[in-house]
């Protein structure tokens, strides 16, 4: 993950989340307060959308919404067992554990987007991938063609300075080209 969430951070948005919503299944509850009790469990706890694409993932929906109440992912293998998930979770604290909250208007709450992390399991989009790449590409050959511009300028500027005629008119020359692109 780029930039790791730190602990105390997913710890108070859970605890936050606890206080402010109330979950479809009590099992949920006593899920995520097991996560809050286990600082080694919590640096591999990351909040993601679509986590159905994690290897590992818990889902769990507040009475808000209309997602099923609990699901736990593992390895294309679905269970709605919170007690299998739990267990699996304790024997394999070495296992990251990708979460999904379902809840109301969860894009406009910031204690839920400062957790929040990007999923790296999402399938890529190959003509969305390509277009990025494009637009970056793009940037780039402006960026350097913005550069050699502002050199040209500072160059001009000497070539004047020194009364250098023949270095301006090759520099104003070049410019000319350059701004033709």
């Amino acid at each position: 993950m780029n930039n790791p969430v730190p602990v105390m951070e997913k710890r108070d948005f859970l605890k936050w989340f606890l206080d402010q919503y109330q979950l479809k299944r009590r099992e949920c509850a006593w899920l995520l307060n097991f996560l809050m009790s286990d600082d080694v469990l919590m640096e591999r706890v990351h909040f993601v959308e679509q986590a159905e694409f994690c290897p590992k993932a818990l889902m769990i929906s507040a009475n808000d919404v209309d997602n099923v109440p609990f699901a736990f992912h593992k390895n294309q293998h679905v269970t709605m067992d919170a007690e299998k998930s739990f267990h699996d979770i304790r024997l394999n604290r070495n296992e990251d554990i990708y979460v999904q909250l379902n809840f109301k208007d969860k894009q406009s709450i910031p204690q839920y987007m400062a957790v929040l992390e990007e999923n790296p399991f999402l399938p890529v989009n190959e003509e969305e991938a390509n277009i990025n790449s494009l637009l970056a590409e793009m940037f780039l050959d402006q960026s350097i063609l913005s550069y050699r511009i502002d050199i040209l300028e500072k160059d001009i500027d000497q070539a004047l300075i020194r009364g250098d005629e023949d270095a301006f008119h090759e520099l104003v020359k070049q410019y000319k080209s350059l701004k033709a692109l």
